[in-house]
């Protein structure tokens, strides 16, 4: 399996089957992301399809001072936060944690999971998907987020704390 910096160089060069391979492995997760971010499944739809677009368009002004999966979500974080600014009615995108289902009514522990990280503050949620869903070291997610490694630790500090709270 090529590397992700060896399909962005060939991505660059016009090759469709390399961009093809890089979209597979990306546009579900940057799709995640954006649903993170925009609890809106037609918004980050539309968030995942720029972002890869702007992929396809910029693989050769990637300079290589990140990961490839740090500067896609980057593309992602931006694109998304675009829409936002346009957006009007930005409490529909962020709706109160009370609209979410009642823990005891959800079976399955993965829905409660889900549900507890869906009620977490935005820069939490978007640390917990960060990390454990993308995998990004707190480093990389401090360069994405341009912050500080320490925010990006005390912010996973405080979503850890309100999780096991929220899961008791």
């Amino acid at each position: 399996m090529p590397e992700d910096n060896f399909l962005l160089s060939e991505i660059a060069k016009g090759d469709p089957d390399a961009f093809s391979e890089l979209y597979d492995r990306f546009a579900e997760r940057v799709f995640r992301y954006a649903l993170t971010l925009l609890r809106d499944r037609q918004l980050a739809e539309e968030v995942a399809q720029e972002t890869m677009v702007c992929v396809w368009q910029g693989a050769g002004k990637f300079s290589g001072r990140s990961q490839v999966s740090t500067w896609i979500f980057g593309i992602a974080r931006k694109q998304a936060h675009n829409l936002l600014r346009q957006e009007t009615k930005c409490k529909r995108l962020f709706p109160e944690a009370t609209t979410l289902p009642d823990p005891a009514d959800v079976v399955e522990s993965k829905y409660q999971v889900l549900g507890a990280v869906e009620a977490l503050p935005p820069e939490q949620r978007e640390i917990v998907f960060l990390t454990f869903y993308a995998g990004l070291p707190y480093r990389e997610i401090a360069n994405l987020l341009d912050v500080p490694e320490g925010t990006v630790k005390s912010r996973m500090y405080y979503a850890k704390r309100k999780l096991a709270e929220m899961l008791r």
